[in-house]
């Protein structure tokens, strides 16, 4: 069955979606995505409500083009026991001569009806989830705003729910992605991008949107030559400059360690590619030790926060997908430029 041009029909010039990635984006980042003829994303998890609508009217009143808004459907432990987790994190404590701290940062949100009445005032042109979707209820105020909504898979066993669940397209995250792996059913069973995309090309009636190893011209043409309508990319626009990665993870990403990303749960306690660090070298790159999503960071945030001001990235959340040394862009709008262009070429070569 003909798929549709999902992203003609959004109005993008190119087909490519700069992913949302919670913590580390902002409408100056969205903004350049549109204007480079992309998609732009803003990740609703890291922002509250009015964050989230304040950022959403600098957008609009800055450029025309498609707003993908992303939240985040897991559900958080209800009374989380971090007792264990910080007393193995007691001895960094001590060797950085510093004491925890009761302050936490911001938690990440899971999709409430709080965050549906930010889709129903700002009406984005899409709507994406990561760990499954929302309940029923929620789900259909997304969906009477007109939004397209779109969420991630890591094998082709939730594609399919995705798509009975009446998606309108399908991110295929690849075990190469960077940042929180999305799986939501059986468990974290990663497979290769390239691996899944046409798994789930042949095994869906919609839209397929390749995620993961993807930083250049050759992996978005790659990821359409497999069966992908577009590509969402994340690792190559953190050190762009409308990014807000720190300096710490900017030199991360430029130095030799981001050719050895791992998944670890230690930063949030949900299973996510980072480059490693000496927390990593620690405590192992998971470590059971380590409490439920999203719970882990309270207790680390004192030990990141005193690293980063000495220019050390020891305890920082340092997300890098395995392609990040293959990014060089520095602005983000050339980035979108070049992904879409390769991969409109590939599109015309099958055509």
């Amino acid at each position: 069955m003909s798929k549709p041009d999902f992203f003609a029909a959004l109005g993008a010039r190119y087909p490519v979606i700069q992913a949302p990635m919670a913590g580390f984006g902002d409408a100056a980042l969205a903004i350049a995505a549109i204007r480079g003829g992309g998609v732009g994303s803003l990740a609703g998890a890291m922002f509250a409500p009015e964050r989230l609508l304040s950022e959403v009217a600098t957008v609009r009143a800055s450029v025309s083009g498609p707003l993908n808004l992303n939240f985040f459907c897991h559900h958080p432990p209800q009374d989380a026991d971090d007792s264990a987790w910080r007393a193995l994190l007691a001895p960094l404590y001590a060797a950085e001569g510093i004491e925890p701290s009761g302050d936490a940062p911001p938690a990440r949100r899971p999709f409430d009806a709080e965050a549906a009445h930010v889709v129903e005032e700002t009406r984005p042109e899409i709507v994406s989830f990561h760990f499954g979707l929302p309940g029923p209820d929620l789900l259909a105020r997304v969906r009477a705003t007109g939004a397209r909504v779109i969420a991630s898979a890591t094998n082709v066993a939730e594609a399919r729910h995705l798509a009975t669940a009446g998606c309108a397209a399908i991110i295929a995250q690849g075990f190469e992605a960077g940042g929180h792996a999305g799986h939501f059913l059986h468990g974290h069973r990663p497979v290769g991008t390239f691996a899944l995309v046409p798994q789930i090309a042949d095994a869906v009636d919609v839209p397929v949107i390749a995620a993961g190893g993807i930083a250049d011209a050759r992996g978005a043409a790659a990821a359409i030559m497999l069966g992908a309508t577009g590509v969402q990319v994340g690792s190559a626009y953190l050190p762009t400059e409308e990014s807000l990665a720190s300096a710490v993870h900017r030199a991360a990403l430029g130095g030799p360690g981001a050719e050895d990303s791992v998944f670890t749960n230690l930063f949030s306690g949900g299973l996510a590619r980072g480059i490693r660090n000496r927390l990593i070298e620690t405590l192992g790159a998971v470590n059971p030790g380590a409490p439920p999503f999203p719970t882990a960071s309270a207790a680390l945030a004192p030990l990141r926060k005193h690293a980063e001001s000495a220019g050390r990235g020891d305890y920082s959340p340092l997300w890098a997908g395995q392609a990040a040394p293959l990014s060089h862009q520095r602005h983000a709008a050339a980035l979108t430029e070049m992904l879409g262009g390769a991969a409109l070429a590939a599109r015309r070569s099958l055509a």
